[in-house]
């Protein structure tokens, strides 16, 4: 619906609304209006200020420039002679006004707009020139009346420039005026629109009412309640969003109105970026921001623990995962039942002892995030074994029971291989975040443990949900295929994802690690693969051939782990490849984001790691086109990369300074703006472009 629909929507319900009152409006006008000047002379080629006064009738009320809900602002249309230019209304900071089931941003009592009109070069001394114009009001209270009033000012071309009796006047105008803030202003947009002001003052200060009033209609919703909050180190102000912003996105502009404890108020003009808002706690009566932000990031926990499962970085381990489904079919429902509760008991437990041991590094000291554990080679290396290993184990080089073989499919799986499928999925799931994952982590972090864990909890139980599901319900069971033969090929094809996978890591651990890495990982594979190939070749033999293959595969086993030790003191690459946008770029420092900014040059900063398939997805989707290579050739944009590949604490400061604890993150400083616009963690070209500003 358009702006001009929408507003005549509710002026048509405003007029149902308020039809009884109509029959007692009498003609009397309801707003008087007057044109003054600041200076009774004006010099040619120079400027003088206008005031459009009002007085408003009791009981009615002008509009804004943004009106609210219902309503139509202030018009001043001019009626001026050859060479005079007058300039745009400057308003003063409106109320909110509550007009039955609608709220209007508006004036009452005596209202002054200011406007400047600038005589021409030509003008003659000593002429006397009558400037006219036409006021044009919607004046409201229960109903609306559109009026009209000409007014007029009278100016004399040179003389002394004598201030006239109205400088009162103008003073008091300009101090009701928003002034530009002299603190940094973000937001961040959730199920609530919370505005930051950076002000300790503030804090202290501890203004008894704030309202913002945005100057586009539907970025907030204007009859929601506006709850102001504290935060260590500034004010927040808890919005309930339009449906604007989430179209729009990008800054939020507005008049924000601050009235001190003894009643004094100050209006700062609002032009807020999104960006990272701190806890704030609230005032007694409003809703309580800290129970509210643990509900939220509960709930995003469990969303974005739902929606990993579709996120790229998960596609490989959904192979193990569908295995697992499709034996389930034709089961027994109780031991269906039984497995699908052993993987989320699996998933959920992985999930509450990786946050665990990432609060436990944290409370220590380590700089780390969300997906540490691939931030180790020796890590990397063994999970790349791991995913070798399990390969073999579905191609039928060797079969483990319970973990994807056994002699009859139909069988296959069992609660133990269930539960590890869940802390295998996890263990490669970790890395990536998931939309609503990185605000509920971020605030997880900042917390107590007890918290954090809950968190952590949620969003395990978000994870596990649809494995669980069909297990528990009877009719997906009967939507899944029957169990036959061709679960054994299905088994032997899957096994190419856990290779494909396998050979992922290895990519991760040469960008980590260097080349030695890669030939002591591969060596590993190699006594590996033989030592499986033998417990398979084995298992029919007599009691004393297997158990010399068994011995054979212990050894092998402890030789692929030797080759896999000394990666615990590897050290990083020479070079890391992670860029393959093809965008000339630099390593990320806070000292070179400094001094680029210095440089008032824009800057886009990617933190990614070569371990987050999201990310890889991201540069080749949406960062790699030559539409956005040419971008940023034209618009002089450095690119700077933040490799979380391997752990750096700078770059761990730079996630956390945006409420993040892993990779993607996306930041775009434009000239001029303190803060940074921060990108979606799902990118599309699109989204690149209209950030960066397209010509």
């Amino acid at each position: 619906m358009t702006l001009g629909m929408k507003r005549l929507v509710f002026a048509l319900i405003a007029l149902c609304w308020a039809l009884p009152a109509t029959a007692q409006i009498d003609d009397t006008p309801k707003v008087t209006a007057r044109l003054v000047a600041e200076d009774a002379t004006v010099r040619a080629g120079s400027t003088v200020a206008i005031a459009l006064e009002q007085k408003i009738a009791p009981g009615w009320h002008t509009y804004w420039i943004n009106p609210g809900d219902v309503g139509q602002p202030t018009v001043l249309t001019w009626t001026l002679p050859a060479g005079w230019k007058a300039g745009a209304l400057q308003w003063p900071y409106p109320k909110r006004l509550p007009v039955g089931p609608f709220m209007d941003y508006g004036y009452e009592g005596n209202p002054v707009i200011l406007a400047s009109l600038t005589a021409p070069t030509a003008a003659k001394d000593g002429q006397v020139v009558t400037l006219k114009a036409t006021a044009s009001f919607l004046v409201c209270r229960e109903v609306c009346i559109p009026q009209d009033a000409p007014v007029s000012v009278q100016l004399m071309i040179g003389g002394n420039g004598a201030e006239m009796p109205q400088t009162t006047l103008f003073d008091h105008a300009r101090a009701l005026m928003p002034v530009t803030s002299p603190w940094s202003i973000r937001y961040a947009l959730g199920s609530s629109l919370d505005l930051y002001v950076a002000a300790k003052a503030l804090t202290t200060a501890h203004p008894r009412d704030v309202q913002f009033f945005p100057l586009v209609d539907g970025m907030v919703k204007n009859t929601a309640p506006q709850t102001v909050g504290f935060a260590p180190d500034g004010l927040v102000l808890q919005l309930t969003p339009g449906k604007a912003i989430a179209k729009k996105g990008g800054a939020l502009d507005g008049v924000l109105v601050l009235t001190s404890s003894d009643g004094s108020v100050q209006a700062l003009a609002v032009h807020a970026l999104p960006g990272p808002v701190p806890v704030a706690s609230f005032a007694s009566g409003a809703t309580d921001h800290a129970d509210t932000g643990l509900l939220l990031s509960l709930a995003f926990a469990f969303l974005g623990g739902l929606i990993l499962n579709l996120m790229p970085c998960v596609l490989p381990i959904l192979a193990m995962k569908a295995f697992a489904l499709s034996s389930l079919a034709g089961r027994d429902r109780r031991e269906a039942v039984r497995e699908s509760l052993a993987y989320g008991i699996g998933a959920i437990l992985s999930f509450v002892a990786l946050g665990g041991l990432l609060l436990a590094l944290r409370s220590g000291g380590a700089a780390i995030g969300w997906g540490f554990q691939l931030q180790e080679p020796v890590v990397v290396a063994a999970f790349a074994l791991l995913m070798f290993g399990v390969g073999l184990n579905l191609s039928g080089v060797f079969e483990i029971a319970g973990f994807g073989g056994g002699e009859s499919l139909t069988r296959s799986g069992g609660t133990s291989g269930s539960f590890f499928t869940g802390v295998l999925a996890v263990a490669v799931a970790a890395p990536c975040t998931a939309p609503f994952m990185a605000a509920a982590l971020g605030y997880a972090l900042t917390q107590s443990a007890m918290i954090a864990l809950g968190i952590f909890l949620a969003l395990g139980i978000g994870f596990a949900l649809p494995f669980v599901l069909i297990g528990l319900s009877p009719a997906l069971m009967r939507a899944l295929p029957k169990p036959g033969v061709w679960m054994n090929y299905l088994k032997q094809a899957l096994a190419f994802a856990m290779y494909g996978t396998a050979a992922w890591l290895v990519w991760v651990l040469a960008q980590q690690a260097g080349a030695n890495a890669v030939a002591a990982v591969l060596a590993a594979m190699v006594v590996a693969g033989f030592g499986g190939w033998i417990w398979g070749a084995t298992r029919h033999l007599s009691p004393r051939g297997r158990g010399i293959g068994a011995l054979v595969t212990l050894v092998a086993l402890a030789l692929a782990l030797s080759c896999l030790w000394f990666l615990k003191s590897a050290p990083p690459a020479a070079a890391s490849n992670i860029n393959v946008t093809g965008i000339p770029s630099e390593p990320y420092s806070e000292a070179r984001l400094a001094s680029l900014r210095a440089e008032n040059r824009p800057v886009f900063v990617n933190a990614t790691a070569a371990w987050c398939i999201t990310c890889l997805v991201n540069d080749e989707t949406a960062l790699s086109s030559a539409t956005v290579r040419k971008t940023f050739t034209d618009k002089h944009i450095a690119y700077l990369i933040a490799d979380w590949t391997r752990r750096d604490p700078a770059i761990t400061a730079l996630l956390a300074s945006h409420g993040r604890s892993g990779v993607p993150l996306y930041l775009y400083y434009a000239p001029g703006n303190p803060e940074p616009v921060v990108l979606p963690q799902i990118l599309t070209e699109g989204e690149v472009l209209g950030v960066l500003g397209k010509p």
